[in-house]
């Protein structure tokens, strides 16, 4: 107790002096830890607290999340941007897989981008189709010659469709024009094209081991590149892809482009059973990626990997005799001559009529369905309405009004008769408007067989929608009674 009554009672400024002193004791401690716990500017011992996040502690000690839960060194690494993802503003809606889908093929020369020619006409057009629910394909070849409208450009051979859309930088570029032009002159949808080079092409082949045909007689092609024409024998064999692709564009036989669009679609068939036979599925499924690295600087396409690839395995269910062939001869339209870029240049004029009947062939399930290859065609000539003249260039007097009489008895509406300006051994037909119901009408009765014997010159200032200059072959041979 004497110890107790020593201490003195401490003052009221000591009490306040150490409960100051206490606070910034304390204050002093929390400010230098909190100050140095996530320090980072030298390298301290110690774990890192869970409240600093996710650090590297070198050799000290692991890595802590937020949680304090180590994680693996590797975890930390700094990870290089998100690929920028491209925008699918220019693909087309994805396949569904049970809609009828058509693709356009091109071919293309780039040789005229090397030789400064500009943008590259295509070579080849191609309009492939497949029906998912019938399981059924089709593929139509079309001449380069051909004479139709390109949108925007007017009339010109439907090769150049690719070059002016290229050329001229339109939305789309050379594919999108492409596609407008068959789209229009088809009158089918068309939702990919498949864009590919020359030298692609002969690099695909190559990557593939060959292209392994069957050519049906001996042929003497021209190779891109070389001076001296090459020999392909008759018969089955794997040829290189510089003589698979001679193979494809040689034109220098009876038949022109119409034998050159024959041996391509050869080509196209055996490639197809190339790939998709039981046998060499697998190892064209190995080599896919080789032959993809190959020849994908020459490739384009608006189709994604995904549709490609649904549509490949879809090609395996369809058999050889499922795919239906047509071509765009020479029987579906007249040659002519025309003024392009200001020079002559020979050029196909379609027939519509016959290449629509033949495009609905191809492109339905059941055959022709066009309303213009359907229906009797009496009726369908006289619903046309057409104005009709009558010149005669026989040497049988008064012909064209025979004729005219017959032909008002038929329903034919003749409004115009006379002489032709010349005399004419066989029978031609003028059409000046697009009564197609008509033509193919008179056709029929004319007998009309050669392409020369009908001229397509549209003339909206005419009187008359259709011409008939008779012949003398109708003279001595007619159907009149």
């Amino acid at each position: 107790m004497k110890f107790l009554k020593n201490i003195k009672r401490p003052s009221v400024g000591n009490i306040l002096f150490w409960t100051i002193a206490a606070a910034l004791a304390i204050g002093g401690f929390f400010f230098a830890r909190n100050m140095v716990k996530c320090w980072t500017i030298t390298p301290l011992p110690g774990v890192v607290p869970s409240e600093c996040g996710v650090k590297t502690s070198g050799a000290d000690g692991p890595v802590l999340d937020e949680q304090g839960t180590p994680v693996a060194e590797a975890a930390t690494q700094q990870l290089p941007p998100p690929p920028v993802a491209i925008p699918d503003v220019n693909l087309p809606p994805a396949w569904d897989g049970a809609s009828r889908v058509n693709i356009l093929f091109l071919g293309l020369d780039e040789r005229d981008w090397v030789e400064g020619l500009g943008a590259p006409r295509s070579d080849t057009m191609i309009l492939f189709t497949v029906d998912p629910l019938s399981k059924t394909a089709g593929m139509l070849s079309i001449p380069r010659d051909l004479w139709v409208n390109i949108p925007g450009f007017g009339y010109s051979r439907i090769n150049t469709a690719y070059s002016s859309g290229e050329g001229n930088k339109l939305p789309g570029g050379g594919p999108g024009l492409a596609m407008k032009t068959v789209e229009q002159f088809l009158g089918v949808p068309i939702q990919y094209y498949a864009q590919v080079d020359f030298s692609a092409f002969e690099e695909a082949i190559d990557a593939m081991g060959g292209l392994q045909i069957c050519v049906p007689e001996a042929i003497d092609v021209s190779v891109i590149g070389r001076t001296r024409k090459f020999h392909i024998d008759a018969g089955c064999q794997t040829l290189p892809g510089y003589l698979a692709l001679g193979y494809a564009r040689n034109r220098k036989t009876e038949g022109g482009d119409v034998d050159r669009a024959n041996r391509q679609q050869e080509v196209i068939l055996a490639l197809r059973d190339q790939i998709f036979s039981p046998e060499n599925f697998p190892h064209m499924v190995a080599i896919a990626p080789d032959v993809y690295r190959e020849a994908s600087g020459g490739l384009r396409t608006n189709m994604s990997f995904d549709d490609a690839l649904r549509l490949g395995t879809l090609m395996t269910q369809i058999p050889p005799e499922s795919i239906k062939r047509g071509v765009i001869d020479y029987s579906m339209g007249s040659l002519a001559n025309v003024i392009l870029g200001g020079e002559n240049a020979s050029v196909v004029k379609p027939f519509p009529d016959k290449i629509r009947e033949l495009r609905d062939q191809i492109f339905t399930s059941g055959g022709a369905l066009s309303p213009l290859a359907q229906g009797d065609p009496a009726a369908l000539m006289q619903a046309d309405g057409a104005r009709v003249r009558i010149l005669n260039g026989s040497f049988t007097p008064g012909l064209e009004v025979a004729t005219g009489n017959y032909l008002l008895t038929q329903g034919v509406p003749v409004v115009e008769v006379g002489s032709a300006d010349t005399a004419y051994d066989r029978t031609v037909v003028y059409l000046y408007a697009p009564k197609l119901y008509t033509l193919k009408y008179l056709q029929a009765v004319f007998g009309i067989s050669h392409s020369t014997q009908i001229r397509i010159q549209p003339d909206p200032t005419s009187t008359v929608d259709v011409e008939i200059r008779l012949g003398n072959d109708w003279a001595n041979s007619n159907s009149m009674p």
